[in-house]
């Protein structure tokens, strides 16, 4: 092959490759929560029901490796609320819960607490204060805090703490909470 035609052959792949960078779609902050769960817009094949009420709790127990990075799982949540909220479910039919336990109850600190234990300013604040505004429960093990040490008197404004994570779930799903699989 030619110079002059790899050369073709080269831009030729760089320009398919660009196109596929700009057609991707950018996620959208909201419409209900604005410090995380970022959603894409979707015209989905499999309808998801307006009427449905959605009422899911999601299990948090692992924490992000450095202590400057927001849990994955509650920007999950956000997510999801965001998602459905885009689609056009109304708000009062989602419904979210989140139990915490493990590694991740230190996610649920208030800022001076989570100074302390990482020396630096908790991530998951914001979001975390964000969604409960939005009427998610944020539910923490209480036999996690017992045995890890967490302060329950220096958590989060308006985290709650249960007598287990188990124990939560089970109340959770006596009230029509389906459990999130991942």
């Amino acid at each position: 092959m030619s110079r002059r035609s790899s050369f073709a052959v080269a831009l030729a792949l760089f320009a398919l490759s660009t196109y596929g960078i700009e057609a991707q779609q950018q996620a959208q902050a909201g419409p209900v929560i604005q410090s995380g769960g970022a959603v894409f817009a979707v015209e989905p094949t499999f309808k998801t029901p307006l009427d449905l009420e959605y009422k899911v709790a999601f299990e948090v127990a692992t924490t992000p490796d450095a202590a400057d990075q927001l849990n994955v799982t509650f920007n999950s949540v956000a997510r999801f609320i965001n998602m459905h909220a885009q689609a056009g479910v109304p708000r009062e039919h989602i419904r979210t819960a989140i139990v915490v336990h493990g590694p991740a109850a230190w996610d649920l600190l208030n800022d001076a607490a989570y100074q302390e234990h990482t020396g630096g300013a908790n991530p998951n604040t914001a979001l975390l204060q964000e969604l409960m505004a939005a009427g998610t429960k944020v539910i923490l093990c209480g036999q996690t805090a017992a045995s890890r040490g967490v302060p329950t008197d220096r958590l989060a404004e308006g985290v709650d703490v249960a007598l287990s994570a188990m124990t939560a779930f089970v109340i959770l799903q006596e009230n029509g909470y389906r459990v999130n699989p991942w």
